[in-house]
């Protein structure tokens, strides 16, 4: 098949290319930067912004189906950032589907739609979205996968695949925060609870996309659902954050707050960052706070029902891999 990925040149996007090439599709990534190592796979690609309709309906021309991957993650930043991004974006990939004919979109979600400051342990897809969010992250990317489901229709087949904390070599965000911080001295543990929490390992996450894509049809009985997609190992969250650090030879982090204080201090950080218009990220917020301290895992049942999903990488394995790559990369 051919095959758009729009954010092909991201973290997960570029696993998913990458995949999709061993196997013989054909490849078109849309992302508003060049990729060398996306050349190298032969790969087409197109620049461009999710606030371009015009070139997402060119970029989509005569391909199959469409990955929709890129988005505008973070826990900080304007609403109108995010929404533009995630919701206005969508919309615009979803138009340069049906004025293309193109049957088929996958779209990357996240489990942070239905979190609502409290534990979810062992959560399925029957989870609400809440009334209220702590973010605009994960309040505009639930608009954006309801528009997605909502588009599911006879003509265009849609699914949203919710990968939970996504890490592994060449990551970008999550893995290099935590380094990062934890050089820095700059690691607290919120609380002491032993909360469980769902991650998964990028290649598991990129072939969650491949079998579900493989899966999609018009009429199909995973089109207009979604699907929590994990490594089925959840682990205590701090027992996860130091084993990252352990893969990059810094020691654990066994200091902490309580969970109240961190929460009284990321509203204060959010005031003053919103008051001050100060730059970057605020060191704490309420959302980070609240996710920091609370289980979050979900049953990934349907996943393996549905979809044939069984993750291949075990943590174990993903974090060796993990460890060679940092030290290749010296990060």
């Amino acid at each position: 098949m051919k095959a758009l990925v729009t954010g092909g040149g991201g973290f997960l996007g570029a696993v998913i290319v990458r995949m999709l090439r061993e196997r013989g599709d054909q490849v078109r990534s849309f992302s508003r930067g060049a990729h060398s190592s996306l050349s190298g796979l032969g790969v087409e690609q197109i620049q461009g912004d999710l606030s371009q309709p015009r070139l997402l309906k060119e970029a989509a021309e005569g391909c199959d189906i469409v990955f929709h991957v890129a988005a505008k993650a973070g826990i900080w930043g304007s609403y109108e950032e995010f929404y533009d991004a995630n919701v206005s974006g969508t919309i615009n990939v979803l138009d340069a589907c049906r004025a293309n004919n193109i049957s088929r979109l996958v779209y990357t979600g996240s489990p942070s739609v239905i979190f609502d400051g409290r534990d979810v342990e062992g959560g399925d897809e029957a989870l609400p979205y809440p009334a209220r969010y702590h973010a605009h992250y994960p309040r505009t990317k639930a608009l954006a996968e309801q528009l997605v489901l909502d588009a599911d229709s006879s003509d265009l087949a849609t699914v949203s695949l919710r990968p939970h904390l996504i890490w592994g070599p060449g990551d970008n965000h999550l893995v290099p925060r935590i380094i990062a911080k934890g050089r820095a001295g700059k690691l607290r543990r919120i609380g002491k609870r032993p909360c469980l929490v769902d991650t998964v390992y990028v290649d598991n996450a990129a072939q969650a996309h491949l079998l579900a894509a493989d899966r999609l049809l018009p009429g199909s009985g995973i089109a207009g659902k979604a699907y929590f997609i994990s490594n089925g190992e959840p682990l205590p969250l701090w027992e996860m954050v130091n084993r990252i650090l352990a893969a990059a030879g810094l020691p654990p982090e066994t200091r902490s707050v309580p969970p109240g204080l961190a929460y009284a201090a990321g509203a204060v950080c959010e005031g003053l960052w919103s008051l001050l218009r100060l730059s970057g990220e605020p060191p704490m917020t309420r959302f980070v706070a609240k996710e920091l301290a609370t289980a979050h895992w979900f049953k990934i049942d349907a996943a393996r029902r549905d979809l044939g999903y069984q993750p291949q990488v075990s943590i174990d394995e993903g974090l060796e891999r993990l460890r060679r790559w940092l030290a290749a990369e010296e990060i």
